[in-house]
């Protein structure tokens, strides 16, 4: 298919609002035409000038399975044909959806009993927000509905869930967060320890500003903790060593109820199925989204634990039928599109690809940029990893927020055929590639990091920066 390309372009600039994009200099054209995509394959999109890209960031972290499946389009369109929409409300099923359930209730961490289907993981966020509140009504615990997250967690930008995201410019001029919303440390060492404090000790110190918090505000009032097993948009960090042990015995301690975030870490990126099972974490409620589907078709759940559904199904003489939901929960052709990414992800083992080429991917991360004067860190786990950038590497000091380092990484890598992310609250190159990734493309992928990275590195000798 041929498009008229100036067309597209005019178009688009005259009618969408973009996400996260400056309006004002997109409108005028100082950012450039919008980038069209046309096509994808494997690892790699194409644009309508026929430029092809590395997608190192698997979109959004969603595209797990990689671009161009046929057995995800067919299942898609053979549900079509079938039946292309009914509605899940009063006890309305179809058959995809109730093997989808029942799958997940199976292969998900912890004691899991049902599934509530959206279309976003922020709407599966607020979601979990309601059952935080609706489970806590039911008790009888009227006052416990606050909910902690953390500062840089990212769980959506809808209005619960932007509030559970400890980032300020999802707050700023948004009048967030809302005051259910509390939000305690970033569980990152390298920025937060204090000198000489070991990973575990600095785990056990934020595990107690937990506690403290919790009981400042009172744990009546304190009803359910968000967390990603690992940070994702707030900079790819993976949790220091004994943290979600040490956090989870807060939580226990004062009836909290554990939200897992498993948007990003869900269906193989760390090497396991879920972020909780490679980490120990067992929670009473998760969110998945992004992975279930590889955004093949939008799809988010709230996955129930048996412990709350007990409540909600006890309640229901009390209260009537569950009074949430949405037009397309259970969606029958998301569910087609889930049941076949599903398929392909146990097929071909694509946790045990991301665990086998992750750890060669971590380790030539570190071979080519851990001793570069300008990188402070290397970290990530699985098939997504972040370098860290800073001016001071000895004394751990940022760069001047105005050179904006990170961005001008991101910009070069883009430039030599690889999309890799600047990551928001630093100087930070991430990394989130399809979990099909071979060990030749991660060659590719780290080769043209290096060489952006460096050319970075001549422009700020250029620019007098001490290097």
């Amino acid at each position: 298919m041929t498009i008229n390309i100036k067309d597209i372009s005019e178009k688009d600039r005259n009618s969408v609002l973009h996400p996260f994009t400056q309006l004002k200099d997109f409108a005028s054209g100082k950012l450039g035409d919008p980038t069209i995509v046309e096509t994808g394959q494997g690892i790699r999109i194409q644009d309508a000038h026929g430029n092809q890209l590395i997608d190192g960031f698997a979109g959004l972290y969603c595209v797990n399975v990689g671009y161009g499946r046929t057995e995800v389009a067919e299942a898609i369109s053979r549900q079509a044909f079938r039946l292309a929409y009914y509605h899940s409300y009063a006890a309305h099923t179809t058959d995809e959806l109730a093997i989808l359930s029942d799958r997940l209730v199976k292969m998900a961490p912890g004691r899991m009993s049902k599934v509530f289907y959206g279309m976003s993981g922020s709407d599966a966020n607020e979601t979990q927000a309601k059952l935080v509140w609706y489970y806590n009504n039911l008790r009888s615990k009227p006052n416990k509905k606050k909910i902690i997250s953390r500062e840089r967690g990212y769980h959506g930008c809808s209005v619960i869930s932007g509030s559970m995201t400890g980032m300020s410019f999802y707050h700023d001029t948004w009048d967030l967060p809302l005051p259910h919303i509390v939000h305690t440390g970033v569980p990152h060492h390298y920025w937060g320890a204090n000198p000489g404090e070991t990973e575990r000790e600095f785990s056990a110190r934020r595990a107690e500003e937990l506690d403290q918090l919790i009981e400042q505000l009172g744990p009546d009032n304190v009803g359910g903790f968000i967390g990603e097993p690992v940070l994702g948009t707030g900079g790819i960090t993976p949790p220091p060593e004994g943290y979600w042990g040490a956090i989870q015995a807060v939580l226990k301690k004062h009836d909290v109820l554990f939200i897992a975030d498993e948007v990003i870490t869900g269906f193989g990126r760390t090497g396991s199925m879920f972020g909780s099972q490679h980490y120990g974490i067992e929670p009473d409620l998760i969110t998945i989204a992004k992975g279930l589907t590889s955004a093949y078709f939008p799809l988010s759940a709230a996955i129930v634990g048996e412990q709350v559904y007990k409540v909600l199904e006890d309640g229901a003489d009390k209260v009537g039928a569950f009074s949430h939901g949405y037009t397309y929960s259970g969606h029958p052709i998301g569910a087609a599109a889930a049941n076949a990414v599903l398929d392909i992800v146990e097929k071909e083992d694509l946790p045990g690809n991301a665990r086998d080429v992750g750890a060669y991917f971590q380790a030539q991360l570190k071979e080519k940029f851990a001793q570069l004067p300008i990188v402070g860190e290397v970290r990530g786990v699985g098939l997504m990893g972040a370098i860290e950038f800073v001016a001071d590497r000895d004394n751990r000091k940022r760069f001047d927020p105005t050179l904006k380092v990170g961005a001008r990484i991101s910009k070069a890598a883009r430039e030599r055929g690889l999309i890799a992310r600047a990551m928001p609250h630093g100087d930070i190159l991430g990394f989130a590639p399809p979990l099909v990734t071979t060990k030749a493309e991660v060659d590719e992928i780290v080769e043209i990091a290096d060489k952006a990275v460096r050319s970075v590195i001549d422009d700020l000798v250029i620019e007098g920066q001490k290097i």
